[in-house]
């Protein structure tokens, strides 16, 4: 399994369970839309109204499960650090995500509307569909 494997993977699902932690300390969970980068990186959107932006932007360390559903056992844990996307990088992130949910650009409109970016700091992809198992976890990333 190589980091153009796991990017693979990811491109495969649209969907991920995001788990932050809110100001009392305990943890919420939010099924969100997503889009990888080849950097591993994961963008989603959300409104600033919103639990998961007020969570993150209160301490931006957050995971994430993707996989699992319709795929049979296999999944991936990712653990990052997210930033909410502003310019100069704005433009390039949203293509990215665009390119994955085409309604994207209609959900522009909406009051509070911005993009979160998550650049991974540990993965692990578990395969439980063969035996045994394949799980391999990475740490190491580049900056992109």
């Amino acid at each position: 399994m190589t980091e153009a494997d796991l990017y693979a993977f990811l491109r495969m699902h649209k969907l991920g369970v995001l788990a932050t932690t809110c100001p009392a300390g305990t943890p919420q969970t939010a099924l969100v839309g997503i889009a990888v980068t080849p950097q591993l990186e994961i963008v989603f959107d959300t409104v600033r109204s919103s639990r998961k932006y007020r969570n993150l932007i209160e301490k931006s360390a957050c995971s994430f499960v993707i996989g699992g559903w319709g795929s049979g056992e296999q999944t991936v844990q990712f653990e990052g650090v997210a930033e909410e996307i502003l310019s100069p990088e704005m433009e390039r992130y949203r293509a990215v995500y665009f390119e994955a949910w085409p309604d994207g650009p209609a959900r522009m409109d909406w009051p509070g509307i911005t993009h979160f970016v998550v650049r991974p700091t540990w993965l692990r992809f578990s395969d439980f569909d063969q035996n045994p198992p394949l799980i391999e976890e990475f740490s190491r990333f580049g900056t992109g």
